[in-house]
């Protein structure tokens, strides 16, 4: 009897270990090894390419428009990392959608992070909210991690020392994936990688 228990436990853990492990492999994982960009992306703005094992994304003036790169990847709650390097931009913005519209970002510039409460377009007395900002200096040809976490109302932002966290009841919503938004001469990003949870 003990010892048909003991296969239990051992074989209880086992499982509980193979699922802790399977949780911990990300969706995603993308290095840009390759000098394309890959069929899933969509360039909706700019000018975006892959050289030298990085992605390297730029406003073009005729656009009038922020360049804006999109990875779709429903999700509920996820972890997002991703490299980057301020490289002639001022900042950049990493985007969440939901189905009918903007979300939520996380603007990075020289000398803040920002996470922000888009505005609703569809509703003129709507405006951007202001969920968190934190000081910190990201200069110019520096490489950082930016790490995003989304769960339930509550999103998390950490680059490397600086971390900020806000709290909103419609961040709750499913979001369409992820996107880049650069306004200025460049931003390269590398390592992109995604863990989602729903």
């Amino acid at each position: 009897m003990i010892k048909s228990s003991l296969i239990l436990t051992v074989a209880a853990a086992c499982t509980c270990l193979s699922l802790l492990l399977h949780a911990a492999e990300p969706v995603e994982s993308i290095d840009f090894s390759t000098d394309s960009l890959g069929k899933k992306w969509k360039a909706i703005k700019g000018t975006w390419k892959v050289s030298d094992g990085k992605l390297s994304g730029a406003e073009l003036a005729s656009d009038k428009h922020a360049a804006v790169l999109f990875y779709p990847l429903a999700h509920q709650d996820s972890k997002v990392q991703v490299s980057f390097q301020l490289n002639g931009s001022e900042n950049f913005h990493l985007s969440f959608n939901h189905p009918k519209g903007h979300l939520y970002r996380v603007i990075v510039s020289e000398n803040e992070v920002r996470i922000n409460l888009d505005k609703d377009k569809k509703d003129p007395d709507s405006k951007a909210v202001a969920l968190a900002k934190a000081k910190g200096t990201f200069e110019q040809g520096k490489t950082y991690t930016l790490t995003c976490e989304s769960s339930g109302d509550t999103v998390k932002a950490t680059i490397n020392d600086v971390s900020l966290q806000g709290t909103h009841e419609k961040l709750k919503m499913t979001k369409t994936g992820y996107r880049f938004i650069i306004k200025g001469e460049g931003v390269l990003f590398d390592d992109f990688v995604i863990h989602s949870k729903e």
